[in-house]
Protein backbone atom coordinates (compact mmCIF):
# COMPACT_ATOMS: atom_id res chain seq x y z
CA UNK A 1 0.00 0.00 0.00
CA UNK A 2 2.82 2.26 0.86
CA UNK A 3 4.45 1.64 -2.56
CA UNK A 4 0.74 2.29 -4.50
CA UNK A 5 1.05 5.41 -2.20
CA UNK A 6 4.34 6.43 -3.33
CA UNK A 7 3.80 5.80 -6.82
CA UNK A 8 0.47 8.01 -6.93
CA UNK A 9 2.26 11.10 -5.21
CA UNK A 10 5.25 10.88 -8.11
CA UNK A 11 3.02 10.87 -10.98
CA UNK A 12 1.19 14.06 -9.25
CA UNK A 13 4.80 15.20 -9.12
CA UNK A 14 4.98 14.78 -12.86
CA UNK A 15 1.66 16.09 -13.92
CA UNK A 16 2.33 18.84 -11.83
CA UNK A 17 5.74 19.95 -13.25
CA UNK A 18 4.42 19.12 -16.49
CA UNK A 19 1.35 21.84 -16.03
CA UNK A 20 3.27 24.62 -14.87
CA UNK A 21 5.76 23.97 -17.78
CA UNK A 22 8.86 23.38 -15.27
CA UNK A 23 11.83 21.29 -16.29
CA UNK A 24 12.85 17.98 -16.22
CA UNK A 25 9.24 16.78 -15.03
CA UNK A 26 10.08 12.77 -14.64
CA UNK A 27 12.66 13.61 -12.21
CA UNK A 28 12.00 16.60 -10.33
CA UNK A 29 8.05 16.14 -10.21
CA UNK A 30 8.38 12.51 -8.12
CA UNK A 31 11.00 14.14 -6.23
CA UNK A 32 9.57 16.97 -5.00
CA UNK A 33 6.29 15.48 -4.72
CA UNK A 34 7.94 12.65 -2.22
CA UNK A 35 10.11 14.93 -0.55
CA UNK A 36 6.72 17.05 0.94
CA UNK A 37 4.60 14.31 1.39
CA UNK A 38 7.49 12.94 3.83
CA UNK A 39 7.65 16.40 5.61
CA UNK A 40 4.02 16.26 6.03
CA UNK A 41 4.52 12.60 7.59
CA UNK A 42 3.23 10.31 4.81
CA UNK A 43 4.49 6.42 4.90
CA UNK A 44 6.80 6.10 1.77
CA UNK A 45 8.15 2.88 0.11
CA UNK A 46 10.86 2.77 -2.54
CA UNK A 47 11.29 0.27 -4.84
CA UNK A 48 15.38 -0.53 -4.90
CA UNK A 49 15.53 -3.57 -6.72
CA UNK A 50 13.51 -2.08 -10.00
CA UNK A 51 15.84 1.13 -9.40
CA UNK A 52 18.25 -0.69 -10.18
CA UNK A 53 17.05 -1.73 -13.01
CA UNK A 54 16.47 1.98 -14.15
CA UNK A 55 19.83 2.49 -13.79
CA UNK A 56 20.87 -0.47 -15.53
CA UNK A 57 18.68 1.45 -18.67
CA UNK A 58 20.53 4.84 -17.39
CA UNK A 59 24.30 3.03 -17.76
CA UNK A 60 23.09 2.22 -21.49
CA UNK A 61 21.29 5.49 -22.80
CA UNK A 62 24.88 7.02 -21.36
CA UNK A 63 27.31 3.79 -22.71
CA UNK A 64 25.08 4.23 -26.42
CA UNK A 65 26.73 8.05 -26.37
CA UNK A 66 30.68 7.21 -26.56
CA UNK A 67 31.63 7.48 -29.97
CA UNK A 68 34.61 7.56 -31.48
CA UNK A 69 34.63 11.62 -31.38
CA UNK A 70 34.33 11.32 -27.66
CA UNK A 71 38.42 10.33 -27.84
CA UNK A 72 39.25 13.39 -30.01
CA UNK A 73 38.52 15.32 -26.81
CA UNK A 74 41.34 13.35 -24.59
CA UNK A 75 43.67 15.68 -24.90
CA UNK A 76 41.68 18.10 -22.93
CA UNK A 77 39.90 15.78 -20.69
CA UNK A 78 42.78 14.54 -19.39
CA UNK A 79 43.45 17.82 -17.61
CA UNK A 80 39.98 18.65 -16.38
CA UNK A 81 39.57 14.91 -15.31
CA UNK A 82 42.87 15.91 -13.21
CA UNK A 83 40.86 18.85 -11.41
CA UNK A 84 38.53 16.03 -9.69
CA UNK A 85 40.73 14.84 -7.02
CA UNK A 86 41.56 18.89 -6.08
CA UNK A 87 38.16 19.54 -6.32
CA UNK A 88 37.18 16.55 -3.88
CA UNK A 89 39.76 17.61 -1.50
CA UNK A 90 38.39 21.24 -1.16
CA UNK A 91 35.22 19.80 -0.71
CA UNK A 92 36.27 17.47 1.99
CA UNK A 93 38.26 20.24 3.87
CA UNK A 94 35.16 22.94 3.97
CA UNK A 95 32.80 19.74 4.99
CA UNK A 96 34.39 17.92 7.84
CA UNK A 97 35.20 20.96 10.29
CA UNK A 98 31.15 22.62 9.43
CA UNK A 99 30.01 18.89 10.66
CA UNK A 100 32.61 17.97 12.88
CA UNK A 101 32.61 21.29 14.69
CA UNK A 102 29.66 23.32 13.59
CA UNK A 103 26.80 20.76 14.60
CA UNK A 104 28.93 18.21 16.61
CA UNK A 105 28.99 14.95 14.20
CA UNK A 106 31.11 12.44 15.67
CA UNK A 107 34.52 11.71 13.48
CA UNK A 108 33.62 8.44 11.47
CA UNK A 109 29.76 10.65 10.69
CA UNK A 110 31.47 13.96 9.82
CA UNK A 111 34.21 12.23 7.68
CA UNK A 112 32.05 10.56 5.56
CA UNK A 113 29.32 13.25 5.26
CA UNK A 114 32.03 15.48 3.89
CA UNK A 115 33.06 13.21 1.17
CA UNK A 116 31.05 14.04 -2.13
CA UNK A 117 31.08 10.31 -3.24
CA UNK A 118 28.19 8.21 -3.92
CA UNK A 119 25.42 7.72 -1.47
CA UNK A 120 25.40 4.16 -0.89
CA UNK A 121 29.70 3.51 -0.59
CA UNK A 122 29.81 6.62 1.80
CA UNK A 123 26.67 4.71 3.58
CA UNK A 124 28.43 1.32 3.91
CA UNK A 125 32.40 2.88 4.94
CA UNK A 126 30.23 5.28 7.19
CA UNK A 127 29.16 1.84 9.04
CA UNK A 128 32.00 0.17 9.38
CA UNK A 129 33.32 3.32 10.72
CA UNK A 130 31.21 3.64 13.66
CA UNK A 131 29.49 6.32 11.85
CA UNK A 132 25.16 7.64 11.72
CA UNK A 133 23.76 6.01 9.55
CA UNK A 134 20.63 7.40 9.78
CA UNK A 135 22.64 11.23 9.43
CA UNK A 136 25.00 9.95 6.40
CA UNK A 137 21.46 9.32 4.26
CA UNK A 138 19.43 12.36 4.86
CA UNK A 139 22.91 14.43 4.37
CA UNK A 140 24.53 13.05 1.32
CA UNK A 141 20.56 12.63 0.06
CA UNK A 142 19.77 16.42 0.75
CA UNK A 143 23.53 17.00 -1.51
CA UNK A 144 21.56 15.21 -4.36
CA UNK A 145 18.87 16.95 -4.12
CA UNK A 146 20.03 20.77 -3.55
CA UNK A 147 22.04 19.94 -6.93
CA UNK A 148 19.48 17.80 -9.05
CA UNK A 149 17.02 20.54 -7.55
CA UNK A 150 18.97 23.64 -8.32
CA UNK A 151 20.61 23.12 -11.85
CA UNK A 152 17.89 22.41 -13.91
CA UNK A 153 16.34 25.84 -13.37
CA UNK A 154 19.52 28.07 -13.45
CA UNK A 155 20.01 26.56 -16.42
CA UNK A 156 16.91 26.59 -17.54
CA UNK A 157 16.16 30.33 -16.08
CA UNK A 158 19.38 32.46 -15.84
CA UNK A 159 21.26 30.84 -18.88
CA UNK A 160 18.62 29.72 -21.48
CA UNK A 161 19.67 25.85 -21.92
CA UNK A 162 17.02 24.30 -23.57
CA UNK A 163 15.97 21.58 -20.86
CA UNK A 164 12.90 19.67 -22.74
CA UNK A 165 15.44 18.41 -25.36
CA UNK A 166 14.50 14.78 -26.15
CA UNK A 167 16.33 12.27 -24.80
CA UNK A 168 15.63 9.36 -26.59
CA UNK A 169 13.07 8.18 -29.79
CA UNK A 170 9.71 6.88 -29.22
CA UNK A 171 9.55 3.13 -28.69
CA UNK A 172 8.35 2.48 -31.60
CA UNK A 173 10.91 4.47 -33.42
CA UNK A 174 13.56 2.04 -32.42
CA UNK A 175 14.27 -1.43 -34.36
CA UNK A 176 13.25 -4.07 -32.48
CA UNK A 177 16.92 -5.57 -32.98
CA UNK A 178 18.51 -2.30 -31.58
CA UNK A 179 16.25 -3.27 -28.54
CA UNK A 180 17.38 -6.62 -28.34
CA UNK A 181 20.65 -5.27 -28.03
CA UNK A 182 20.60 -2.42 -26.06
CA UNK A 183 18.57 -4.82 -23.61
CA UNK A 184 21.36 -7.85 -23.67
CA UNK A 185 24.33 -5.16 -22.90
CA UNK A 186 22.17 -3.75 -19.80
CA UNK A 187 21.73 -6.75 -18.30
CA UNK A 188 25.24 -8.69 -19.16
CA UNK A 189 26.87 -5.26 -18.22
CA UNK A 190 25.00 -5.68 -15.06
CA UNK A 191 26.06 -9.22 -14.39
CA UNK A 192 29.44 -9.16 -15.45
CA UNK A 193 30.13 -6.01 -12.79
CA UNK A 194 28.77 -7.76 -10.42
CA UNK A 195 30.96 -10.75 -10.52
CA UNK A 196 34.08 -8.73 -10.67
CA UNK A 197 32.49 -6.41 -7.23
CA UNK A 198 32.39 -3.18 -9.23
CA UNK A 199 31.06 -0.50 -7.49
CA UNK A 200 27.67 0.83 -8.92
CA UNK A 201 27.70 -2.03 -11.00
CA UNK A 202 23.88 -1.49 -12.00
CA UNK A 203 25.12 1.36 -13.65
CA UNK A 204 28.66 1.41 -14.58
CA UNK A 205 28.93 -2.39 -16.08
CA UNK A 206 25.70 -1.51 -19.03
CA UNK A 207 27.56 1.99 -19.61
CA UNK A 208 31.11 0.28 -20.16
CA UNK A 209 29.37 -2.96 -22.29
CA UNK A 210 27.50 -1.00 -24.14
CA UNK A 211 30.35 1.54 -25.05
CA UNK A 212 32.10 -0.62 -26.60
CA UNK A 213 29.35 -2.19 -28.64
CA UNK A 214 28.91 1.51 -30.03
CA UNK A 215 31.99 1.94 -30.74
CA UNK A 216 32.40 -1.07 -32.21
CA UNK A 217 29.71 -0.10 -34.45
CA UNK A 218 27.22 -2.77 -33.27
CA UNK A 219 24.70 -0.08 -31.24
CA UNK A 220 23.00 3.09 -32.85
CA UNK A 221 20.53 3.98 -30.92
CA UNK A 222 19.98 4.88 -27.29
CA UNK A 223 17.38 3.04 -25.37
CA UNK A 224 13.62 4.19 -25.68
CA UNK A 225 12.42 8.15 -24.54
CA UNK A 226 9.75 6.47 -22.52
CA UNK A 227 12.68 3.68 -20.41
CA UNK A 228 14.21 6.65 -19.41
CA UNK A 229 11.16 8.75 -18.70
CA UNK A 230 10.74 5.80 -16.19
CA UNK A 231 14.56 5.82 -14.67
CA UNK A 232 14.12 9.44 -14.47
CA UNK A 233 10.75 8.59 -12.70
CA UNK A 234 12.08 6.08 -10.25
CA UNK A 235 15.37 7.94 -9.05
CA UNK A 236 12.98 10.73 -8.76
CA UNK A 237 11.09 9.30 -6.23
CA UNK A 238 13.91 7.23 -4.82
CA UNK A 239 15.55 10.42 -3.55
CA UNK A 240 12.53 11.58 -1.83
CA UNK A 241 11.47 8.54 -0.11
CA UNK A 242 14.94 9.14 1.71
CA UNK A 243 13.17 11.39 3.58
CA UNK A 244 10.33 9.62 4.59
CA UNK A 245 9.30 9.08 8.94
CA UNK A 246 12.09 12.25 9.23
CA UNK A 247 12.07 13.59 12.69
CA UNK A 248 12.03 17.64 13.65
CA UNK A 249 15.23 17.06 15.24
CA UNK A 250 16.69 15.21 12.16
CA UNK A 251 15.56 17.95 10.09
CA UNK A 252 16.97 20.67 12.17
CA UNK A 253 20.45 19.11 12.47
CA UNK A 254 21.39 16.48 9.85
CA UNK A 255 18.76 18.29 6.85
CA UNK A 256 20.34 21.62 7.94
CA UNK A 257 23.77 20.68 7.78
CA UNK A 258 23.52 18.79 4.74
CA UNK A 259 21.25 22.02 2.68
CA UNK A 260 24.63 24.19 4.25
CA UNK A 261 27.46 21.95 2.70
CA UNK A 262 25.77 21.30 -0.54
CA UNK A 263 25.43 25.77 -1.18
CA UNK A 264 29.40 25.57 -0.22
CA UNK A 265 29.58 22.34 -2.32
CA UNK A 266 28.55 24.35 -5.12
CA UNK A 267 30.64 27.64 -4.75
CA UNK A 268 33.42 25.29 -4.73
CA UNK A 269 32.20 23.57 -7.79
CA UNK A 270 31.19 26.47 -9.50
CA UNK A 271 35.21 27.92 -9.08
CA UNK A 272 36.31 24.69 -10.67
CA UNK A 273 33.44 25.27 -13.85
CA UNK A 274 34.33 28.51 -14.28
CA UNK A 275 38.15 27.98 -14.79
CA UNK A 276 37.96 24.92 -16.79
CA UNK A 277 34.83 27.36 -18.96
CA UNK A 278 37.13 30.21 -19.20
CA UNK A 279 40.13 28.29 -20.77
CA UNK A 280 37.95 26.42 -22.91
CA UNK A 281 38.66 23.13 -21.84
CA UNK A 282 34.78 22.20 -21.94
CA UNK A 283 31.57 24.04 -23.10
CA UNK A 284 29.01 26.02 -20.33
CA UNK A 285 26.65 22.86 -19.40
CA UNK A 286 29.32 20.38 -19.49
CA UNK A 287 31.90 22.40 -17.43
CA UNK A 288 29.22 22.93 -14.57
CA UNK A 289 27.77 19.45 -14.69
CA UNK A 290 31.09 17.64 -14.95
CA UNK A 291 32.34 19.24 -11.38
CA UNK A 292 28.74 19.74 -9.51
CA UNK A 293 28.58 17.64 -6.47
CA UNK A 294 25.64 15.77 -7.38
CA UNK A 295 25.01 11.90 -7.77
CA UNK A 296 26.53 10.36 -11.13
CA UNK A 297 23.10 8.84 -12.11
CA UNK A 298 20.81 12.25 -11.38
CA UNK A 299 23.84 14.34 -13.42
CA UNK A 300 23.53 11.73 -16.73
CA UNK A 301 19.81 12.41 -16.48
CA UNK A 302 20.38 16.42 -16.17
CA UNK A 303 22.95 15.92 -19.08
CA UNK A 304 20.47 13.85 -21.87
CA UNK A 305 18.52 16.32 -20.98
CA UNK A 306 20.64 19.51 -21.72
CA UNK A 307 21.93 18.13 -25.05
CA UNK A 308 25.13 17.96 -22.99
CA UNK A 309 27.97 15.44 -23.40
CA UNK A 310 26.77 12.84 -21.12
CA UNK A 311 29.84 10.63 -21.32
CA UNK A 312 32.10 13.55 -20.80
CA UNK A 313 30.08 14.56 -17.49
CA UNK A 314 30.30 10.92 -15.96
CA UNK A 315 33.63 10.03 -17.12
CA UNK A 316 34.23 13.34 -14.58
CA UNK A 317 31.99 11.44 -11.92
CA UNK A 318 33.34 8.28 -12.09
CA UNK A 319 36.71 9.67 -11.87
CA UNK A 320 35.37 11.85 -8.36
CA UNK A 321 33.87 8.69 -6.90
CA UNK A 322 37.03 6.42 -7.69
CA UNK A 323 39.20 8.84 -6.01
CA UNK A 324 36.75 9.03 -2.89
CA UNK A 325 36.46 5.39 -3.03
CA UNK A 326 40.25 4.85 -2.29
CA UNK A 327 41.17 7.75 -0.75
CA UNK A 328 38.51 8.09 1.72
CA UNK A 329 39.62 5.08 3.79
CA UNK A 330 43.41 5.85 3.89
CA UNK A 331 42.53 9.04 4.94
CA UNK A 332 39.98 8.30 7.61
CA UNK A 333 42.15 6.02 9.39
CA UNK A 334 45.01 8.79 9.33
CA UNK A 335 42.71 10.91 11.06
CA UNK A 336 41.20 8.41 13.12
Amino acid sequence: MALFVTLVISGVGVAAFMALALPLPWLLGPLLGCLIAALFGVRLQGAPKTGQVMRTILGVAVGATITPALFAQLGTLIWTLALMPPLVICVGAVGYPLFRKGFGFDHPTAFYAAMPGGLQDMLLFGEEAGGDVRALSLIHATRVLIVVMVLPFVFAFFYGVDMSQPVGEPFLSVPWTQLLILAAAGLAGWRIAAAFGLFGASILGPLFLTAALSLAGVIHHRPPAEAIQAAQFFIGFTIGVKYAGISWRELRVDVTAGVIFSVLSLCISAVFAAVVFRLGWLPFTESVLAFSPGGQAEMAIVALVAGADAAVVVAHHLVRIVFVIIGAPLVNRRFD
